[in-house]
């Protein structure tokens, strides 16, 4: 019987086993992962379960009951260490393992900072695993200082949790604005305004120099000569595909490992999926870090593996939650041009519509669900609306389906 093995135990691999299981996969499957804790969501871990509001056994994708009844071997806490497409073979914990099947759903790591500058020392925390929440969580107190180092999405979620708490939190962001590599200047200006709104001091055009203390660190020395006194440190300054196990395999690697339209990895009978995979869009590739695409593009390989030979159609939506607003993002903004923007049918509600030319690419929908949704749908339709009707306060947004 085929023996389908996973390597990777996050959103991707859950999604992938339990779709080949709907399929009628009656082979053994083995999902393994690195870290001890079952597969989880990882976007709650900056928001809702540091927060206190979500307790871990919700975090858990499905429950272990799912995965027996389910027929699948999760070997968690366990290491691959050399994979051998040739003879579909891979090594853990000093053992070789067969496979008939190979799954890559190793996602990514967070960059880090160097030890160079301080980046070893105790205090200084990543945003990534649950282990990473668990081991900073203690240090979000009433009053403690905290530096983010990043301006992105993960940085600004955990600030938003930090002043919630009423920590006394500082960002800083080399970049001249927060959120320059994903986001238009309006979506920025409204962030930035938001944070700041909830006593959030923001540093853009600054860099972190070095950061200081015996042994924990206690004070970050910024790039134009600003000294702050810290209690800790979070660095959200992007994050890198896991692909080394797919190097040491000999895959072909383009910004992650590379993968055809249907998910096939260079070597025959191994497949990747989610974070660490790139794949054809258009007229590009692309690799999309985001828990729909893990989900849609692990679910799509598993119909391949079981012979539908379907090319993997990415619909890139996302989103992000800072206090009491929801940011939706339908499509990819890049190559934009004009960006209209469009108060939303409540306060401070508004959406930002990204355009090239003629051609609508994305919308960036602040607690404006009906903006995003339409958005949504046009875009997935190819649908461009001209830029003057989407800035007429009268057009109709429904009306333009």
């Amino acid at each position: 019987m085929t023996h389908i093995a996973v390597v990777g135990a996050g959103q991707a691999a859950s999604a992938l086993v339990f779709k080949l299981r709907a399929l009628g996969h009656s082979g053994p499957i083995t999902v393994i992962g690195d870290e001890p804790a079952l597969p989880y969501q990882r976007p709650p871990l900056s928001k809702a379960y540091l927060l206190g509001e979500m307790e871990r056994e919700r975090l858990f994708l499905k429950p272990q009951a799912s995965y027996d009844e389910a027929n699948v071997t999760l070997r968690l806490g366990g290491k691959v260490t050399a994979i051998d497409p040739a003879a579909r073979r891979l090594s853990i914990g000093g053992e070789d393992m067969s496979f008939d099947e190979l799954v890559l759903t190793t996602g990514s790591s967070p960059i880090r900072l160097p030890t160079a500058i301080g980046g070893d020392l105790a205090g200084v925390f990543c945003v990534r695993t649950l282990a990473d929440i668990d081991s900073m969580a203690p240090n979000f107190r009433q009053g403690q200082r905290v530096l983010i180092v990043g301006g992105g999405y993960i940085g600004l979620e955990a600030a938003a949790v930090a002043a919630k708490l009423g920590l006394d939190v500082t960002v800083v962001e080399m970049a001249d604005r927060i959120l320059q590599r994903v986001a238009a200047p309006q979506t920025s200006d409204f962030f930035r305004a938001l944070h700041e709104g909830h006593g959030v001091r923001i540093l853009e055009g600054v860099g972190l120099s070095r950061l200081s203390g015996e042994s924990h660190v206690c004070r970050a020395e910024l790039s134009d000569d600003q000294t702050l006194d810290v209690d800790f440190v979070i660095t959200g300054i992007g994050i890198r595909p896991n692909t080394a196990l797919a190097d040491q395999a000999g895959l072909v690697l383009d910004n992650g490992i590379s993968t055809d339209a249907f998910g096939r990895c260079s070597a025959p009978h191994v497949w990747a999926a989610g974070d660490c995979a790139s794949f054809p869009m258009g007229e590009t590739r692309v690799r999309l870090e985001s828990v729909p695409n893990a989900i849609d593009q692990a679910e799509a390989v598993a119909a391949n593996i079981m012979g539908a030979d379907a090319p993997y159609v990415a619909k890139p939506w996302f989103w992000s939650d800072q206090y009491d607003v929801k940011l939706q993002i339908a499509g990819l903004n890049a190559g934009y041009d004009n960006v209209i923007v469009r108060a939303g049918d409540r306060p401070g509600s508004v959406s930002h519509w990204y355009y090239n030319g003629a051609h609508l690419l994305a919308v960036d929908a602040m607690n404006a669900p009906r903006d995003y949704m339409i958005g949504k749908r046009l875009i997935e339709a190819g649908k461009s609306p001209a830029p003057e009707v989407i800035a007429a306060p009268e057009t109709v947004l429904k009306s333009l389906l």
